[in-house]
Parts: C-alpha cells; sequence; structure tokens
C-alpha cells in the first residue's frame, strides 16, 4: 500500500483478533468500493477501506455496504462492531488511537466475545388479540365498556377517559406476563440478554440475546417451540447471527 493511500481517509467497520493482515471480498462502502482489509497491531485489527467521503448518510445502500463487510467478517472471525458512519481522518490515527491506546480494552472484550454470537426477537400480538382477552378477562373494563354503549359522548367523557386508563394499565400488566413467559424459556439459553423499548402498541417484546454459536440450533428450537405454543395469539419475528451491537458499545473519537 503506497503512502498516499495510508494517509487517506479510512472507514471504520469492526475490529477483530487477527495477528496477520487480512483482506475481504466484500467491497468497501461508497461508490467506489475499495478493497476492504486490516491494520493490525499485536494479535487484534481494525477493518477499514479508504474513503473520500467524511459523512455518510443512513441510506440503504450505505446501510447495506457497511453490514455486507460486517456479515462477510463474522463468518470467520470474533466481531466487535463499529456503529455506522465512522470515518478516521488516516490509518495513523486507527493504530495510535485506537489500536495502541485500547489495546487492552478491546483485547478483554474480544475474549468476553469469543465464540457467541447475538440473536434478536421482536414478538407481536396479533390484531386485536391484547384487547380482546383484556376485556374478557376483566369484568370491571366490560361492564363499563358495556354501560358506554349508545350514550353520547359529551355525556360519557370521563368514563371514557377511565376506561383508556383500565385498559392501557391492563395492556402493560399483559405485556409483562408474557414478556415474563417469553424470557424464562430462552434466557437459561443465553450468556445475556438485552431488553429494547417496544414501539408499536402491539409489540411485546424487544430482545436480543448473546448464546454460544454451539447452543444455536438449541435457542432456535426453543423459538420455534414458543412459535407452536403461542402462535395463535403473537407472532414471532427472529433474527439470527446479527453483529453485536446490542451487547458492545464502543465509543470512538478523534484527537
Amino acid at each position: 500500500m503506497d503512502k498516499q493511500d495510508q494517509d487517506s481517509s479510512k472507514y471504520f467497520y469492526c475490529i477483530l483478533r487477527s495477528a496477520e493482515p487480512l483482506e475481504f471480498v466484500t467491497r468497501g462502502i461508497g461508490e467506489r468500493g475499495d478493497k476492504v482489509y486490516t491494520i493490525n497491531y499485536k494479535d487484534i485489527a481494525a477493518v477499514v477501506s479508504s474513503t473520500e467521503t467524511l459523512e455518510y448518510d443512513s441510506s440503504r445502500r450505505n446501510m447495506m455496504a457497511h453490514t455486507a463487510v460486517l456479515e462477510e467478517a463474522m463468518k470467520e472471525f470474533t466481531i466487535l462492531p463499529v456503529r455506522f458512519g465512522i470515518v478516521a481522518p488516516n490509518e495513523t490515527a486507527i493504530m495510535e488511537q485506537i489500536l495502541k491506546r485500547r489495546y487492552d480494552e478491546f483485547d478483554r472484550l474480544l475474549h468476553g466475545m469469543e465464540d457467541r454470537i447475538e440473536l434478536g426477537l421482536k414478538t407481536f400480538w396479533y390484531e386485536d388479540v391484547a384487547l380482546r382477552e383484556i376485556i374478557e378477562e376483566n369484568e370491571n373494563i366490560r361492564q363499563l365498556r358495556d354501560s358506554l354503549a349508545g350514550r353520547a359522548a359529551e355525556e360519557t367523557y370521563y368514563d371514557r377517559i377511565r376506561l383508556g386508563e383500565l385498559v392501557e394499565h391492563a395492556m402493560t400488566k399483559k405485556r409483562a406476563a408474557d414478556s415474563e413467559s417469553i424470557l424464562k424459556r430462552l434466557n437459561p439459553l443465553a450468556r445475556d440478554s438485552r431488553i429494547n423499548k417496544v414501539i408499536t402498541e402491539r409489540m411485546i417484546l424487544n430482545a436480543a440475546f448473546l448464546v454460544r454459536r454451539g447452543r444455536e440450533e438449541e435457542f432456535d428450537q426453543a423459538v420455534q417451540q414458543l412459535d407452536r405454543e403461542m402462535g395463535k395469539r403473537m407472532m414471532f419475528k427472529y433474527v439470527g447471527s446479527v453483529p453485536p451491537y446490542n451487547f458492545v458499545n464502543i465509543v470512538i473519537k478523534w484527537d
């Protein structure tokens, strides 16, 4: 690699363990599609590609280019993913400010993530399932709802507010109970888990699990069993073997 290329800006994908320089088949982010390679220090390495762009927008094309590099690296290596859009001034910045200065931190993180993968699971109630169950299970809510039938909105304004509050409270309890039931089955198969914010009213659980590679099939089977048991009430969206963003948070700041 010539001096000019070394001095160019570098798009930063991830960190992995390798004492030997590596090159990847997947091409780098951006119109030029530069080669993806490693900058090595001791037994760890930063995966990068040269770039003329200093800021990348979160377009589908750019996000997919970033993810494609991570996916190739994950096939053979344990990786510490760097969030989308990080550009280093040059190779020297990565070597001095990241690999050398923070070697102990990344060495420890790589040991902790060795032979582990992230699996994602989102679960949703089918349309109106939770509301129907709440009305069937709660006599107070059912009676209050029935009492509003055929009455003017102005007359029942405060009763409708009260009904909404009761339903919301019952929905929160039902979500917690269903989430606990799912997690009780899956957490014993994982080394760690992260519960993320639910983003729709129908969403029950938004979770990530850190699982040993050797237990991935067992985890898959557990999710399939849950789907067989609960699939009439809820939908399971299961994503396997993704970069462990929920368990690794690398903050990059350049001097």
